[in-house]
């Protein structure tokens, strides 16, 4: 067993280290100047869509199943969860206040990955038996790359559907219990068997009410925590000029050792900001733009629009809040990390701090927990058809108390590998049909502006 531990550790280092990084940026960026940084340029326009697509379109011809709104909610309770407060603090702790900035870069373009995804998904999605519209990286690969393409896409779908229950199920209930049990003194079996009646309670009426879920219940909580955030921000109001500068130039200059900060060189601010960035938003996995594809949209390029809010509000938002507080309040140097860093910076603000931390992490993991079994579904549907659905969410379901009170460093190591290998085929895939997101996007803004011009 330590051999094969050693070994996932190993492929995990090398999955994760320069080469993807560097694959996940350049990719970012190619499409970035592809598309002459539309992902900036129209982000208000996308906010615009977003507030529009709250309401499931009653037009009959419109396809898809769930508004755009909830499409990006079902995507965003994916990725808002313990990287945007445990994921933050573990940058910070081992690359120094600079990892934020290099977060942010990911996310700026981060976002044109988003955006040429679900372009593609919608672009490229299918219906299944039941008449429900499917569709993601294996879709796009499948029927953009064509037949030759196709063994790329079930090897997305391979480590999908298996990622899944790591990193989207059984860590994330971990997680749960975790927080449930050192903060209120709830067993972690309680945690998992009432978790478990609600997951199944979700899952078992499909994406409708995964999304009806999302939409709700995302919003909320994100709202809940970025006001709570904001509170220790403002508590510390005076740090705040000092903390930026700290992060603007400890981002390009090494960070000398103080307090519990082991201190950290440049290289190690670029190479944690970025891999958290990439593990908090998702830009450029794959996995987002299984749950755009089942938008009620008939155009490819309005859902994209809305998909990169996704990363905006991930990253840029959530995320820099985690951020900022951990650095204003100078718990940076308090020798904690991961979850526990966040939870030491709110708890001197703020006199339940730690108690907000808890509840954000215990319904972010939560929900977390929906959108992937949504994910990794599609996935198992793709290789083994529609029969595969009620089995896989059953067995979804009961691993969920079983994360709940297992030791899990290995599920997590192998999970954490698979989920970065999905990203491979995906780059490809975006890498190799960019010109078709080219060409979209470029339709899609002429005819908005002739459409401008005729009014």
């Amino acid at each position: 067993m330590e051999t094969i531990m050693e070994w996932v550790s190993q492929l995990n280092s090398l999955v994760w280290g320069v080469p993807m990084l560097v694959m996940i940026l350049g990719v970012g960026l190619f499409l970035s100047i592809g598309l002459r940084f539309m992902q900036l340029l129209k982000l208000g326009r996308g906010f615009r869509l977003l507030w529009s697509g709250r309401i499931p379109d009653k037009d009959t011809n419109m396809k898809g199943e769930i508004s755009p709104f909830n499409a990006l909610m079902t995507s965003l309770s994916a990725t808002i969860g313990t990287g945007n407060i445990a994921g933050v603090a573990t940058a910070i702790f081992l690359g120094g206040p600079g990892a934020l900035f290099w977060m942010w870069c990911t996310a700026l373009v981060g976002m044109a990955t988003k955006f040429s995804e679900a372009v593609l998904a919608v672009k490229y999605r299918e219906v299944d038996d039941s008449g429900n519209h499917i569709g993601g990286p294996m879709y796009y690969i499948k029927n953009g790359l064509g037949q030759k393409w196709a063994w790329l896409g079930t090897l997305f779908a391979l480590f999908g559907g298996f990622a899944g229950f790591g990193i989207g199920n059984t860590v994330q209930a971990n997680s749960v219990a975790d927080a449930l049990d050192s903060n209120f003194g709830v067993p972690a079996w309680a945690t998992g068997l009432v978790m478990m009646i609600l997951v199944g309670a979700v899952l078992m009426g499909g994406i409708k009410r995964i999304a009806d879920v999302a939409g709700k219940l995302v919003p909320l909580m994100t709202v809940f925590y970025i006001t709570a955030g904001l509170a220790v921000i403002v508590v510390y109001f005076d740090q705040i000029p000092a903390a930026l500068e700290l992060v603007f130039v400890s981002a390009f200059s090494p960070v000398a050792a103080q307090g519990g900060f082991a201190g950290a060189a440049v290289w190690a601010a670029i190479r944690f900001g970025v891999a958290r960035g990439v593990f908090s938003n998702e830009a450029g996995l794959g996995s987002a733009p299984i749950a755009h594809a089942a938008a009620q949209t008939n155009n490819p390029v309005a859902q994209g629009l809305v998909a990169m809010l996704g990363t905006f509000i991930d990253t840029i938002v959530v995320c820099s809040i985690t951020g900022l507080a951990i650095i204003v309040s100078g718990a940076w140097t308090s020798g904690e990390t991961g979850a526990a860093l966040t939870s030491y910076a709110f708890s001197h603000a703020l006199p339940i701090g730690h108690y907000i931390v808890a509840v954000a992490l215990a319904i972010f993991a939560f929900t977390t927990i929906l959108g992937w079994s949504f994910y990794s579904e599609k996935c198992v549907q793709y290789l083994f058809g529609i029969r595969a659905i009620v089995p896989f969410r059953l067995v979804w379901t009961l691993m969920v108390p079983v994360g709940a009170v297992a030791s899990l460093d290995f599920i997590w190591l192998v999970a954490d590998t698979l989920n970065a290998m999905m990203a491979i085929p995906n780059l490809i895939a975006l890498a190799l049909l960019s010109p078709v997101v080219f060409a979209l996007t470029r339709e899609y803004f002429i005819k908005q502006r002739q459409a401008e011009l005729q009014k």
